[in-house]
């Protein structure tokens, strides 16, 4: 799989996560207005909205380690030179993929072992709310192989020459 094939699902990813806040918000919005102006609550948003933000936190982890934008702690990699910083970079994305598979395969077996549970208000079964944690993993596992991919092949960038570690 090529690093442009991980993107352009990532790109799918991003446009289902924005829909996923779209859902929320709108949701969250008719249930204010149902309970203060209607003086009735809808009994499955609350729900909805809850499954929601569990699929766009496993999701939006993946997506947001691809492009480098979770937090870190990159002292190491600042005050080493490229190589290092390189080396160091690899190391991190193997452990990722190590971390990835892991919660792929328990995130899976979980998955399986609350299949026929239904949720109280939608009735839908809670593999579709465990089924965000192996869908995240197997996306933070694509992310983690297509930055090995770029490190290896010399075409992702010296985090050092872009000003970031400077002072």
């Amino acid at each position: 799989m090529t690093v442009r094939a991980v993107d352009g699902i990532n790109w799918i990813v991003g446009w289902l996560l924005a829909g996923l806040i779209l859902v929320m918000t709108v949701l969250i919005s008719w249930q204010v207005f149902a309970r203060y102006v209607m003086g009735d609550s809808l009994s499955f948003s609350e729900e909805v909205a809850r499954f929601s933000m569990v699929w766009m936190t496993m999701l939006g982890a993946a997506y947001a380690y691809r492009y480098g934008s979770l937090i870190s702690v990159d002292l190491l990699t600042s005050l080493s030179g490229p190589r290092v910083a390189r080396v160091l970079r690899i190391v991190v994305a193997a452990a990722s993929c190590l971390f990835a598979y892991v919660l792929l395969s328990e995130g899976l077996n979980i998955t399986q072992r609350v299949a026929m549970q239904v949720a109280p208000s939608t009735r839908v079964s809670m593999a579709w709310l465990y089924g965000a944690m192996p869908a995240g993993a197997a996306l933070m596992l694509l992310n983690a192989v297509a930055i090995l991919a770029e490190d290896f092949a010399g075409l992702r960038d010296d985090p050092a020459l872009d000003g970031e570690g400077s002072a």
